[in-house]
């Protein structure tokens, strides 16, 4: 039996229950995986509430890291034994699951279980940011809006070691010590002078903003831009940002959003994961702490993000 973190409705956070749940045998192009830890996303608390809906009754939770157990039929290039971890497969919450073998990644000795949960799917994301999305290069100057979250911290570290010049933006000046520490400036939102501030630091406006936030930002990301620059919209907290068409041609800004795995896919998933090692090794992200909570505790932490008091990249630990 398997423990699991599952929902039979939406809701609170108090609608995640513990449950036993059998897991059974792979099918063909399955294996039964032992989860060691599982990371936790914005988007699971979608699923609890029902703005990102799944069949119910339903497991949360989207990204892990294990060890093969058992291989079904068609498997291959996998053995029980070998360490791996997905970042876009449905029903995380778990001790032990099935899932698509073509879901996984194999990870090398010197990557963790808990690293590889924690910075995978947020890692990979950060990626598709720089390679798919927008190709950056060094030289560059790029505002990123909601750089004090998890994905917005990775890129920010990431995209400075790459050669960018980064212009970091978090909702508050309570938040500004944590952005400062992955951004050349940091800027709080709220700040009253925050567009002199701007002005002063790329006084020809940016080249790309990468925006984590969405509508609350919309008006600032565009005043950042210089003339053809780019919006990569990654994700929207405070909703789907709305930019008027005519603005957008007459000053030739493009717009570029999409979702992980439509960037991050079979084809490139695996040059992608070694970037990512790869930073890791060389030590990008060391002060983004990872926070471990037992599994039971997931309406815990998920109380926790809704009241913005998560501290660090969470995993859960069966």
């Amino acid at each position: 039996m398997s423990t699991a973190i599952r929902i039979h409705a939406t809701g609170a956070p108090s609608v995640l229950r513990t449950e036993s749940v059998e897991v059974g045998r792979p099918g063909p192009g399955q294996v039964r995986l032992r989860q060691q830890a599982v990371g936790v996303n914005y988007v699971d608390t979608m699923v609890r509430d029902g703005r990102y809906p799944l069949p119910l009754p339903a497991i949360p939770g989207f990204e892990a890291a294990g060890t093969v157990e058992e291989t079904g039929p068609g498997v291959t290039g996998l053995a029980a034994g070998r360490r791996v971890a997905y970042f876009f497969a449905a029903g995380a919450y778990a001790s032990e699951r099935l899932v698509d073998a073509r879901a996984l990644v194999p990870l090398p000795d010197d990557i963790d279980a808990e690293r590889a949960a924690a910075f995978l799917a947020k890692g990979l994301t950060a990626w598709m940011g720089m390679h798919a999305l927008y190709r950056l290069r060094a030289g560059e100057t790029i505002l990123v809006q909601g750089a004090s979250g998890n994905v917005g911290a990775i890129l920010s570290r990431w995209a400075r070691a790459r050669g960018a010049t980064v212009i970091g933006v978090a909702g508050s000046a309570a938040r500004l010590d944590k952005v400062a520490r992955g951004a050349h400036h940091a800027l709080a939102a709220d700040d009253a002078g925050f567009a002199g501030k701007l002005r002063a630091l790329a006084p020809h406006g940016v080249d790309a903003v990468y925006d984590f936030v969405g509508a609350a930002v919309a008006q600032s990301t565009l005043d950042a831009l210089r003339d053809g620059g780019t919006v990569v919209a990654i994700g929207a907290a405070s909703g789907a940002p709305r930019f008027d068409p005519a603005l957008l041609a007459r000053r030739r800004i493009a717009v570029r959003a999409g979702g992980t795995p439509q960037y991050v896919n079979a084809d490139n998933v695996l040059e992608a994961a070694e970037d990512l090692f790869g930073a890791l090794r060389a030590g990008l992200f060391d002060d983004l702490e990872i926070v471990r909570h037992p599994l039971a505790r997931a309406a815990q932490v998920h109380e926790d993000i809704a009241a913005r008091r998560l501290a660090g990249l969470a995993v859960l630990v069966p």
